[in-house]
């Protein structure tokens, strides 16, 4: 059978979109979230679904999450966070599952006093347990622009990058007998909301309610992922992020970003551990 040029461009575009819809979310908070919580807090700002807006005063805070569920998977977002005096604000991207034992993988940005820093906190919970936190300060101000944050979680290992330079890696050390997030399928979740009594100086500053209501900005959502359904995922194993792991470059810009921008190390914490770092740290 012959085939004209226009009949095999129409076979290449129906493959490429068959293909795409198994994993790719290419990014309308229209059509891939729902905001959940805030009762008219969270608001979708454009026609195309690209720019979406949460607000936290006084009663509420809001939050949206991704109409999909994943088990493995590459999201990223764009955000910029609530200016000025945000002490006692929390805003997150992070992917979490239901349940008792939960999973959980967080970026959350904790809010300050005017002039002083964001502590960008990063946590992976593994059924129910967390206690893996690591804090950075950003080197800019995540308040003036839009920065992009993302997280790749595949059966190796979960890499935490903030525009494009890798801050954190966390491995897959199921052989030492550390638990990692593989069984349990996640949504991914953002939020704005109040944490007064320990956000920011471990709850010193308080939130001053007469610069409300606060407001943070995501646009340019993105997911590829294994979307799970009917108790299985679907992806092509493939995919670059699949097997992503952190290149030696990408080792000496993390190295850099924690050797100057890092706050906090669990794995350095001898009076929160006296009796040893865990496991995964050695």
């Amino acid at each position: 059978m012959k085939f004209s040029c226009d009949t095999r461009f129409a076979f290449l575009v129906l493959f490429l979109f068959a293909a795409q819809s198994v994993a790719v979310y290419a990014g309308s908070f229209h059509k891939d979230v729902q905001i959940h919580w805030g009762d008219g807090r969270g608001k979708i700002r454009d026609r195309d679904g690209k720019l979406l807006s949460l607000s936290l005063d006084k009663s509420s805070g809001s939050g949206f999450q991704s109409n999909q569920e994943f088990l493995y998977g590459k999201a990223e977002v764009q955000m910029k966070l609530v200016p000025g005096n945000s002490a006692g604000t929390v805003t997150t991207f992070y992917l979490k599952s239901p349940g008792a034992t939960w999973d959980e993988i967080d970026f959350e940005f904790l809010g300050n006093i005017s002039g002083h820093p964001y502590t960008l906190h990063t946590n992976v919970y593994t059924q129910g347990s967390g206690d893996k936190e690591q804090q950075f300060h950003l080197w800019f101000d995540p308040t003036a622009n839009f920065h992009t944050y993302c997280i790749t979680w595949n059966p190796q290992r979960i890499i935490f990058t903030v525009d494009g330079i890798p801050i954190r890696e966390f491995q897959n050390t199921e052989s030492m007998g550390v638990p990692f997030p593989k069984n349990q399928p996640m949504r991914l979740y953002a939020s704005l909301w109040e944490a007064e009594h320990w956000a920011t100086r471990g709850g010193l500053e308080k939130t001053d309610w007469s610069k409300a209501p606060f407001t943070a900005f995501y646009r340019n959502y993105n997911v590829e992922g294994c979307v799970w359904a009917n108790g299985k995922s679907s992806c092509s194993r493939n995919s670059p992020w699949f097997t992503q792991k952190v290149d030696l470059e990408g080792q000496k810009k993390m190295k850099w970003a924690q050797n100057k921008y890092m706050i906090y190390n669990y794995c350095t914490d001898k009076r929160r551990f006296p009796r040893g770092v865990p496991a995964v740290c050695t």
